[in-house]
């Protein structure tokens, strides 16, 4: 159906333009894929559908080849050509010409989708799938100024250039053929991997089971071999002494040297540099000394340790023999580089009839290379009594090269069932001796087909790194597919290559529960490896201290040789940022959500929050599992977008709505995490089917104090379901939990206890109103059991809290009022990074809205203003008596510990603890008034590293953001 034009307020203007990139490298928000996602702005052009801009798309069609094949939202080919023509918006143009664009690259990209931003005329969500993510964003950008050019051609940009600098960069980053058949092969098994550099350095599989690649050299080619090969003189006499035909040989260093060697051994001689690949610096056939002469400046330009190579020349055919794991797996005939004669055209022209095949490339970029025409390829041309002005007759084969190398424009033709059993032994033989795994044997024989030993022939050289593109795209007859021996050499049948991942996510609680898992799975030996806000840990060791809950450092983990089990913990901004980092996680899950960091990056409800956390479950696959909150319907109802099975974890009571429904689940065979109270407490039980399976009492983890933190035993109930669904036995689940508390050293930031004196001091990271709700109500629990305990007469609770600069006005002010419904006395303070605020500007909202709940009669009956969050301490401690509970909810805990600790040390000594240290506290000090401590700061991005950075730890770029 054609779309209705709307009526233009002015002429079409080239307005299109991007407003900002971002590049998913894993699922995400948009797509299951890796995606590019532009935000660009139509200006004008929202007034202009396709229909509207005559000649628009025929021009389009003509200069993008292959968009007529796109099928777009009709399903059919040709589709998006008839939305052209009916009508549709720019953005969604440029969504189909970055994908072809690619396409014509060599970059399989398919997917996309174009959506309106909401509350925003005229700008676009341009989403698309990548294979190289630097080849995927020029696509993007190629895309828009070449539909502002046929807006509007006056603008000098010339597409023909443009389009070949992006084939060009495309060509630069691609992987050779070598690597993406192997990476192909991966693939189609399901082993992940990970780009390590921008050449061809590659991780396939995750933590203990990965394996890398460089080209065809493997983790398991010994750098002992890689140097015999790489040592021509070496690997002849090895070969030699172990009976394999090889040709006489000398090394030599001089021009001298080389002479003498050339006549002791007889002419013809071939001579080239003692490490050279590629058959560079290669001459063939030399006859006279002046010959040699001119072979060794050649071959000594291409010698890294200046010795050339001289031995006997062997007249035949030129095969390459490719050896994996110690078998034969491919042969090829190489020919040199040449063209036919067909008596009309020149050398010259024939060069450049036959280098424009399609399939010839520069380097090893395609499947076969240009023939270049240099000073040696003129000389050869000579010997044949040519130059590149002559006329072959038809018929006549014309060299331009000597060597047979693919990669000096050579051809190849496969003859992989034609060699007889002594040739296949002898390279096999000849791989074994020199230790590769992977070996090119060059032969120089007659014929492959009959025994080198009758015939004459000899091993010439034999390759570390071989390269595929012979075997795999051979110019005459069948490609073989040798990348499966490859990868059967690096992950034999049966072999894992993925370890489990466990990912966690939620508003609240997602840190101190993956803490728990990781705990757990430690406990069963395990090394594990844990991303989350405080940063990476490997095995129980601090690794990177920063805010480390996004993709970034997830992928980090999953390439430490030591891990064999991970645990992440998922933030809201590294989704939205990069998505996750990799491709699938076994366990997902999600802990709440709360209406925190709303406002956002367009999250602005609830429920596109909840989009948001989904993607972990998204990200689950048929044979894994979520672990999701029934109590939370936000959470509840994210099982529909679960491909795997679901466990449930509740605290709902037995006969409530929730638990009917999650008891009604495992009676069809589900999964669950529930409490049973009883008179001696609450027990946390696993339900499987109709199976139940004591855990353990609520009260006796050391987590939870005594039962009072509530938000610990759902915290509990999570880890205990994520550990049943990766099968940890019920035993070890127990004994994790039973032996997981909230010290600074098993769970720094979170409900970390400090005795001052005779004051409970609890260090927390709580920052939001959901978060303080259980956070108070922790406090009336804890002080409650606390009642009758004590001789030191009324206690106090004091509260010092804070809110990040990056929540709405709101959310703060509700942080301070619902604090005041739990503290009789509350300190605000602000965060290092403000995060666009002014100093003091977010105290102030929290002090408002505490404030305002004193006015409605809450607890509280004092508000104090510290910026500074050392100061904030040292001012709570000098008004704190015996007997009080302090709850300090800290930005840096690090600082704020160590500060406690010190405290500690000199309230042992003698010091009463109300001796003011930094900052007094008067009573009848004006609750609005604020200690300007803090220095203003320019806005902060999201996810600054938090806190100090210790001795054993490395400081890194904050890449990660945790909401």
């Amino acid at each position: 159906m054609a779309v209705e034009v709307p009526t233009p307020t002015g002429p079409a203007r080239p307005d299109l333009k991007i407003l900002e990139t971002r590049i998913y490298r894993g699922p995400n928000v948009w797509s299951y894929q890796q995606a590019i996602h532009l935000v660009v702005d139509l200006g004008s052009l929202e007034e202009y559908p396709t229909v509207s801009l005559p000649g628009f798309t025929d021009q389009l069609v003509e200069l993008v080849p292959g968009l007529e094949r796109h099928t777009c939202s009709l399903g059919r080919r040709g589709g998006f050509i008839e939305r052209l023509h009916e009508g549709t918006w720019l953005g969604h143009v440029a969504e189909h010409v970055a994908l072809q664009l690619q396409t014509l690259a060599g970059h399989d990209s398919r997917r996309g989708k174009t959506r309106a931003v909401k509350g925003k005329p005229g700008h676009y969500n341009v989403v698309y799938s990548y294979t190289d993510e630097t080849v995927g964003v020029a696509a993007g950008k190629l895309a828009l100024r070449l539909i502002n050019h046929l807006v509007d051609a006056e603008d000098g940009f010339d597409f023909e250039t443009e389009f070949n600098a992006f084939l060009r960069q495309a060509e630069r980053v691609a992987f050779g053929p070598s690597t993406a058949a192997i990476l192909e092969e991966a693939a189609s098994r399901d082993i992940p991997f990970i780009r390590l550099n921008a050449a061809s350095l590659v991780q396939l599989g995750q933590g203990v089971h990965a394996q890398r690649i460089r080209a065809t050299m493997t983790s398991k080619t010994g750098a002992l071999a890689v140097d015999i090969a790489s040592d021509k003189d070496l690997t002849t006499k090895l070969l030699g002494s172990a009976g394999l035909p090889v040709p006489k040989q000398e090394a030599a260093r001089t021009l001298r040297g080389t002479l003498d060697a050339a006549r002791r051994i007889g002419f013809p001689v071939v001579v080239k540099p003692l490490d050279g690949n590629h058959g560079r610096g290669v001459c063939l056939n030399l006859m006279s000394d002046e010959e040699v002469e001119k072979a060794y400046d050649i071959a000594k330009a291409e010698s890294r340790r200046g010795t050339i190579i001289v031995e006997s020349f062997v007249t035949g055919r030129d095969y390459r023999c490719l050896i994996v794991g110690g078998r034969m797996q491919a042969i090829a005939e190489r020919v040199p580089a040449h063209v036919v004669g067909d008596g009309t055209h020149t050398v010259a022209e024939l060069v450049d009839i036959t280098n424009a095949d399609p399939r010839r490339g520069v380097g090893h970029e395609k499947v076969l290379t240009k023939i270049k025409v240099d000073a040696n390829a003129i000389d050869i041309l000579a010997g044949q009594g040519h130059t590149l002005e002559s006329v072959p007759p038809e018929g006549e084969m014309v060299k331009l090269a000597l060597t047979g190398n693919m990669s000096t424009g050579g051809i190849s033709i496969d003859r992989t069932f034609d060699a007889h059993p002594d040739n296949v032994e002898i390279a096999e033989e000849a791989a074994r001796i020199v230790g590769l795994d992977v070996a090119g044997i060059d032969f120089i024989c007659p014929d492959i087909t009959y025994p080198v030993r009758e015939t004459g022939g000899a091993i010439c050289e034999v390759n570390a790194a071989p390269g595929f593109r012979m075997h795999t795209h051979p110019t005459v007859g069948e490609p073989q597919f040798i990348a499966k021996p490859v990868v059967d050499l690096l992950f034999p049948p049966g072999a894992q290559s993925r370890v489990p991942i466990v990912a966690v996510t939620g508003t609240n609680g997602k840190t101190t529960t993956s803490r728990m898992i990781a705990h757990i799975f430690k406990g069963l030996g395990r090394k594990v490896g844990m991303t989350s806000t405080d940063g990476v840990v490997i095995d129980e060791r601090l690794v990177i201290k920063a805010d480390a809950s996004g993709p970034r450092s997830a992928r980090m983990v999953l390439q430490n040789p030591r891990v064999d089990f991970a645990v992440m913990e998922v933030a809201r901004g590294g989704i939205l940022r990069e998505g996750l980092g990799y491709d699938r996680n076994d366990i997902a899950v999600v802990t709440n959500v709360a209406p925190d960091h709303l406002g956002l990056k367009g999250i602005d409800t609830l429920r596109q929050l909840a989009d948001v956390k989904a993607v972990i479950v998204e990200a689950v696959p048929r044979d894994g599992f979520a672990v999701l909150n029934a109590d939370d319907v936000n959470v509840r109802n994210m099982r529909r977008r679960c491909s795997g099975g679901i466990v449930w974890f509740t605290m709902a009571e037995p006969g409530s709505e929730v638990r009917e429904f999650v008891d009604d689940y495992c009676r069809r065979g589900g999964r669950a995490v529930v409490l049973e109270p009883s008179d001696r407490g609450e027990m946390i039980v696993i339900k499987h089917g109709r199976r139940s399976m004591q855990l353990a009492w609520t009260h006796l983890l050391p987590s939870t104090f005594g039962g009072a933190a509530r938000f610990n035993v759902a915290n509990a109930l999570a880890a205990a379901g994520a550990a049943f669904a990766a099968s940890a036995p019920l035993h070890d689940i127990r004994q994790g939990l039973r032996t997981f508390a909230t010290t600074y050293y098993l769970s720094p930031g979170r409900l970390n206890l400090v005795q001052v004196g005779n004051a409970d001091v609890f260090v927390d990271y709580c920052h939001n109103a959901a978060g303080m709700k259980e956070l108070g109500a922790f406090v009336d629990r804890y002080a409650a059991q606390r009642e009758g305990q004590s001789d030191l007469g009324r206690s106090s609770r004091i509260g010092m809290i804070g809110a990040a600069g990056d929540r709405r006005d709101d959310d703060m002010r509700e942080l301070g009022a619902v604090a005041a419904q739990h503290f009789d006395v509350i300190v605000v303070r602000e965060d290092e990074r403000l995060r666009g605020r002014k100093p003091g500007e977010t105290a102030a909202l929290v002090a408002e809205g505490a404030h305002a709940a004193m006015k409605d009669g809450a607890r509280c009956r004092q508000v104090e203003v510290v910026l500074d969050e050392l100061e904030a301490v040292r001012h709570v401690l000098a008004r704190t008596n015996p007997g009080d509970l302090v709850v300090m909810c800290v930005d840096q805990h690090a600082l704020v510990v160590a500060e406690l600790e010190e405290r500690t040390k000199h309230a042992q000594a003698g010091a009463r603890i109300g001796t003011p240290a930094a900052a007094t506290s008067d009573p009848d000090l004006d609750p609005t008034s604020l200690t300007e401590t803090a220095e203003a700061e320019g806005e902060e991005a999201e996810g600054e590293a938090l806190g100090a950075v210790p001795t054993d730890a490395q400081p890194t770029p904050a890449d990660d953001t945790a909401i």
